[in-house]
C-alpha cells in the first residue's frame, strides 16, 4: 500500500489513471483515534492488477482533495466518507450527506461517537413517503 500526502493524492491519481488504471473500486476510512486512514483501491481492469494508496488525514482539520472530476465514481463514494467520518472532500460538486438524514447529528464510524445515548425508533424522514406526518427520529 502507498501512503500519500494529502496534497499529492490528485496527482497520484492522475498518474494511476495514465498507467491504466481505470477502474475506482472502492474509497473508505479508518478511524485510527489520532488521525484518519482514506484508502483508495485502483483497479487496471487489463492487465488484472490493484493498486492500493493511503493518505493521512488529521482530526483536528479532515479535509482532502476531491478526486471526484477524475473518477467519476468517487462522487458518491465520497459522499459515503463524508457522511459517515464526516471526513470533508475539498471541492466535491456535491458534498452532503448520502445514507444518513440530513439534521442527523454526528459521524458514526468515528471511535468517539456516543454509543451509549437513547435514541428515539428510526423513523422514515422525508425520503420516504411519511403518511403519519411525524418529524424525523432525533436522539434523546
Amino acid at each position: 500500500m502507498k501512503v500519500v500526502q494529502k496534497e499529492d493524492i490528485r496527482q497520484e491519481v492522475i498518474s494511476l489513471k495514465e498507467k491504466g488504471f481505470d477502474y475506482l473500486s472502492f474509497i473508505t476510512a479508518v478511524d485510527k483515534n489520532e488521525n484518519f486512514e482514506v484508502i483508495y483501491l485502483f483497479r487496471n481492469l487489463n492487465e488484472n492488477t490493484e493498486e492500493f494508496i493511503k493518505c493521512i488525514v488529521s482530526k483536528d482539520n479532515p479535509k482532502i482533495p476531491t478526486i471526484s472530476d477524475i473518477f467519476y465514481g468517487a462522487n458518491w463514494q465520497e459522499r459515503e466518507v463524508y457522511d459517515l467520518f464526516g471526513i470533508v472532500f475539498q471541492d466535491h460538486p456535491d458534498l452532503r450527506r448520502i445514507l444518513l438524514p440530513e439534521d442527523y447529528e454526528g459521524h458514526p464510524l468515528r471511535k468517539d461517537f456516543p454509543m451509549h445515548m437513547e435514541y428515539e425508533p428510526y423513523r422514515s424522514g422525508d425520503w420516504l413517503v411519511n403518511h403519519e406526518e411525524k418529524p424525523p427520529a432525533r436522539r434523546k
